[in-house]
């Protein structure tokens, strides 16, 4: 004999059960969709305060365009921190001057040269190698920098002296160039690519220029 299955929500008591369970389940889930868009909204408020944060802060640069494509992917980390802010700008600096120095060692071993222009890009080469260094040491003093240490204005110029140091070293490169015989297809190459990296450098140091006003 087939069995007639029975609704648990077949009886009057039951029914009015089920009916409260369904009313208790719809404002739970009203409350998870109004938590879900007050995070939401939450989530776009802040992201807009930290890019407004960052358009701001590359308004004081040299290179205010740059600045703001090269931290904007950072945004969230950076949030409206002044240190992350200058931490971020020296760390992609030193990501392209790492990627300077390995395209200046590559440029280098080029048959085409002369012994003359080798020497040129050898010599931009380490240029580049004691920039490296310097935003190095940066690095270093602006993680141990502490904005409640009495000597904290001479800690931001130690940061100071660093950075502009390796904008000095690389401008030097170009420097070298006078009275050199050096094809002119070469040399715009080798000016473009210190001036890129040049650019976040400066970049760097107007950021860092901020702290201490």
């Amino acid at each position: 004999m087939e069995t007639k299955s029975t609704s648990p929500c077949s009886g009057s008591s039951s029914l009015q059960f089920c009916t409260f369970l369904l009313i208790i389940s719809l404002l739970l889930l009203s409350k998870v969709q109004e938590s879900s868009a007050a995070a939401i909204a939450t989530t776009r408020t802040s992201r807009t305060a930290y890019i407004n944060f960052l358009k701001t802060a590359c308004n004081s640069t040299t290179y205010p365009k740059l600045c703001y494509v090269s931290l904007s992917p950072y945004a969230s980390t950076i949030k409206t921190n002044d240190l992350k802010l200058c931490n971020t700008a020296l760390n992609i600096t030193l990501k392209v001057a790492r990627n300077t120095y390995k395209l200046f060692k590559t440029m280098s071993r080029q048959k085409a040269l002369s012994k003359t222009e080798v020497g040129v890009i050898k010599d931009c080469q380490e240029e580049v190698g004691d920039s490296i260094d310097e935003l190095k040491q940066a690095l270093k003093a602006l993680k141990i920098l502490n904005a409640n240490d009495k000597n904290v204005e001479f800690q931001i110029a130690d940061i100071k002296t660093w950075v502009s140091a390796a904008l000095t070293d690389e401008n030097t490169c170009t420097d070298g160039f006078d009275g050199l015989k050096i094809g002119s297809a070469l040399k715009k190459q080798i000016s473009k690519i210190i001036s890129n990296f040049a650019s976040f450098t400066s970049n760097a140091l107007a950021l860092i220029n901020k702290l201490d006003q």
